[in-house]
């Protein structure tokens, strides 16, 4: 099973992956957390591309659509391989992350047609001025315009794709329970002891 956890920049992402994973292994099950961008060459260079000032202008855009994409290619091997071996994979960010933040769907959904995509897509949603407040000012789409677009783009997805959407806005510890939630079920793991 394929989970992924997506969100604006501050959601929480890689706190939550952190905590589900534990519990994952906990009850049982062999996780595997990945992340995009990845650690190979392509991810490198997002990292850096990421953190340039004209990191949001559409021809930007367009170059992390594409090298993303490039990325994910590279990733689907790992994600096979722990497929083929029972491994539960739980994933900060995937494929509609681009739908989010890069423009031209069609596009984006053409270069990205041979990527894996999540069997779960869990959506932490927060308002762009708490994602401003978490945000550490690493890259330049830590501002509150450019992030009011992306959280409304991945609300229309989150419709259009039936993603499970939890609060973001809550404790750590609320949100940590209602992602295990989600996830119990499809697991046959009982919701009833989660906290």
């Amino acid at each position: 099973m394929y989970i992924c956890i997506e969100g604006i920049d501050g959601a929480g992402k890689s706190t939550q992956l952190d905590y589900i994973k534990e519990w994952l292994i906990e009850s049982g099950f062999e996780a595997k957390k990945v992340h995009e961008p990845t650690d190979s060459s392509v991810g490198k260079l997002l990292r850096k591309l990421l953190k340039n000032s004209d990191a949001n202008c559409e021809d930007m855009q367009k170059v992390f659509g594409l090298l993303f994409a490039a990325d994910r290619l590279i990733l689907k091997n790992e994600l096979e391989k722990y497929e083929d071996n029972n491994e539960i994979i739980i994933s900060d960010r995937s494929f509609y992350s681009s739908l989010a933040y890069q423009p031209h769907e069609d596009w984006i959904c053409s270069i990205n047609k041979y990527v894996k995509k999540p069997d779960l897509v869990i959506l932490i949603d927060i308002t762009p001025d708490l994602a401003i407040k978490r945000c550490l000012k690493h890259d330049t789409f830590e501002n509150k315009f450019f992030l009011n677009d992306v959280r409304e783009n991945y609300l229309k997805i989150a419709s259009n794709k039936n993603f499970k959407i939890v609060d973001g806005s809550n404790g750590v510890n609320k949100v940590k329970s209602d992602i295990k939630k989600l996830i119990a079920p499809l697991l046959g793991i009982c919701i009833d002891g989660i906290r």
